[in-house]
């Protein structure tokens, strides 16, 4: 990794940890699903004022790349999206961000089975196993990085959807979608996000904002326009400037970005135990992103 990624890595993970965290505060006032789809629906607005104010970028009409990334939209996006929303009401931000940065992992693993180009190798094995070894252990210990105590198993079990899923939507994408303009990707799925999320969610929890003070909406348009938006659009910079290997690396950062967060503001607390698992993810993945750095050349 060049020293030049390393400020775009650094700064891709301070913005999605530090979302995380609005995200939490968040869920304290709005319904998460009303949260949720009110943050998509506001990176989606400013996706299509960019088609519209953009000369150099035509509104995207190829049938193939509307099916593929309402695909992704509905089971890439909004899905994994509103779980990991929906777990904050059960995990700290902490030990949310913890748990996803297994992703890499299961991402390895789930391609060797789905991709002709991706085989597991001695090195990726004792990798995968290590990182989710470390997810056992968080979930074994029953931690949740919050202050009043054990948590539930509802919590676990909801960020395993944008575990999984995140994961398939990443093998997706290098599947079906490698000759897309990335940004036409990105905008389809936050249009496909909010078409399904807004009905979802006024039917299921309707629309009652009454709770939420100015910090919560601050909250809301942070985590719209820095994580949502700007978020998805340094990622994509970040792989096509720097390499997926490097853009890799934003991993590392999210969870340090938002357990100090979580613990300055929401009031979250880090455990021996939350220390170990952690170690046994960062050290997993360390060793897969070694090895893919390692054949990348070739």
């Amino acid at each position: 990794m060049s020293t030049q990624a390393l400020p775009f890595i650094v700064l891709l993970g301070f913005m999605y940890g530090s979302t995380l965290v609005a995200s939490r505060f968040s869920v304290g006032q709005f319904e998460p699903l009303t949260y949720i789809a009110l943050r998509v629906t506001m990176a989606a607005i400013v996706h299509a004022a960019i088609y519209l104010a953009a000369r150099n970028r035509p509104w995207p009409r190829e049938r193939w790349l509307w099916i593929h990334a309402l695909v992704l939209g509905l089971f890439g996006t909004a899905l994994p999206m509103s779980s990991m929303v929906i777990s904050l009401t059960y995990l700290s931000s902490g030990i949310a961000s913890i748990l996803i940065t297994t992703s890499p992992a299961i991402t390895v693993l789930m391609a060797h089975f789905l991709l002709d180009d991706e085989r597991l190798t001695g090195r990726t094995i004792i990798g995968i196993s290590l990182a989710l070894a470390g997810a056992i252990l968080l979930a074994l210990r029953g931690e949740t990085g919050l202050a009043e105590g054990a948590g539930s198993t509802v919590g676990y079990l909801l960020v395993m959807v944008p575990m999984f899923m995140g994961s398939a939507g990443t093998i997706y994408a290098r599947k079906y979608m490698k000759n897309f303009d990335a940004f036409d990707v990105a905008s389809i799925r936050m249009f496909a996000a909010t078409v399904a999320l807004i009905p979802l969610s006024l039917l299921a929890v309707g629309f009652d904002l009454a709770a939420v003070t100015s910090l919560g909406y601050g909250a809301l348009v942070y985590a719209a326009l820095v994580g949502t938006f700007g978020g998805t659009m340094l990622a994509f910079y970040n792989i096509k400037r720097f390499g997926a290997t490097a853009s890799s690396m934003t991993a590392y950062v999210v969870p340090v970005v938002a357990n100090i967060g979580g613990i300055l503001f929401l009031d979250e607390i880090f455990t021996r135990g939350m220390l170990a698992g952690t170690g046994l993810i960062v050290l997993g993945i360390y060793i897969i992103n070694r090895r893919q750095k390692a054949v990348s050349p070739k």
